[in-house]
């Protein structure tokens, strides 16, 4: 039993190194990339236009509701707008967050695409490596749209 553990143990230590000599790593800056993005800056602005739209439907809905005379015109008014707010609140939400999904999704590709160009059989987020690997973040940038 000894025999076959320490022929197992010699196995995984020296087929690890076979391996590792092997692989070809890289290393991107994923932050830089994203923040350099055309794709993910768009989506930023198109959130924050979409904000301030609500916002702006906010104040319209809160001056109706002021315009009541009565306490029970101004609960219905407000749970129409509540709801409405939900509403309006969620669509915005789930929109933002398949075209975010679709730019991640884009992202990852053009890192996979880029690394694959180069030869690279491993690619590891820059934030986590502390020494080694190529850094191919300034190709991937002039990559991602």
């Amino acid at each position: 039993m000894k025999k076959v553990l320490s022929i197992i143990l010699m196995t995984l230590l020296f087929g690890s190194n076979i391996v590792n000599a092997e692989q070809k790593i890289a290393v991107v800056d994923v932050h830089a990339v994203v923040s350099k993005s055309a794709q993910v800056q768009a989506l930023k602005k198109e959130q924050q236009t979409k904000i301030q739209e609500l916002e702006k439907w906010l104040k319209t809905a809160y001056a109706d509701i002021q315009k009541q005379k009565t306490d029970d015109d101004k609960e219905k008014l407000i749970k129409k707008y509540n709801s409405e707010f939900a509403k309006k609140k969620e669509a915005i939400a789930k929109d933002y967050a398949a075209k975010l999904k679709a730019a991640d999704k884009s992202i990852t590709d053009t890192i996979a695409a880029q690394a694959k160009l180069k030869g690279y059989t491993m690619v590891i987020a820059k934030g986590v490596v502390v020494f080694g690997g190529d850094d191919i973040t300034a190709d991937v940038q002039k990559a991602v749209k």
